[in-house]
């Protein structure tokens, strides 16, 4: 079936806004069990931010920290029970890269926690770049996923997709020979 992109995804400017995204459009189970998944991981990295930034209690923080450790665990299981045409894809190889790294980063965050090294803040604000570049590759595989699924009637020939790249290209070449 094929899914249609609200124009939230162009706006999403914090990690509640692509959690409420996700929830929104669902092409089959594989995409939706991995849609909340990735939710309950995105609300989660939200809520360990909230409190780091609103809390100094440090043992707050480090439970937020270890529960998140606990999804994105749970979320990296699920990716490898996940069907053949998602490990088709080139993107869910770049999204576990991603992934790994964040999870490396919540446990070297946990650990600056845990020894209240003065560290934990660029630990923090490392933890928060890989959080945005993890979730940015989440939704780029589920794109690319859901376009594939969708029904054949609906794309262009390989005939035609085929001759118009290679007309675009020759047509950008000869344009930019004349200058």
């Amino acid at each position: 079936m094929p899914v249609t992109r609200p124009s939230q995804l162009l706006t999403l400017q914090s990690f509640g806004d692509i959690s409420r995204f996700l929830r929104e459009g669902v092409a089959d189970e594989d995409s939706r069990q991995l849609r909340d998944s990735l939710g309950a991981l995105s609300t989660q990295i939200d809520e360990a931010v909230r409190v780091r930034r609103t809390s100094t209690d440090t043992a707050a923080i480090a439970r937020q920290v270890t529960s998140l450790s606990h999804i994105a665990r749970e979320h990296q299981l699920l990716l490898t029970g996940l069907g053949s045409a998602w490990h088709a894809l080139y993107e869910l190889g770049a999204y576990q890269r991603a992934l790994r790294d964040l999870r490396k980063a919540i446990a070297d965050w946990q650990q600056m926690l845990e020894q209240r090294s003065p560290r934990e803040s660029a630990s923090f604000d490392h933890f928060e770049l890989l959080a945005w570049r993890t979730l940015g590759e989440a939704l780029l595989l589920i794109d690319m996923y859901e376009h594939q699924s969708e029904p054949q009637s609906e794309l262009p020939g390989p005939g035609a997709r085929a001759k118009g790249s290679v007309l675009q290209r020759i047509r950008a070449w000869l344009g930019g020979r004349r200058r």
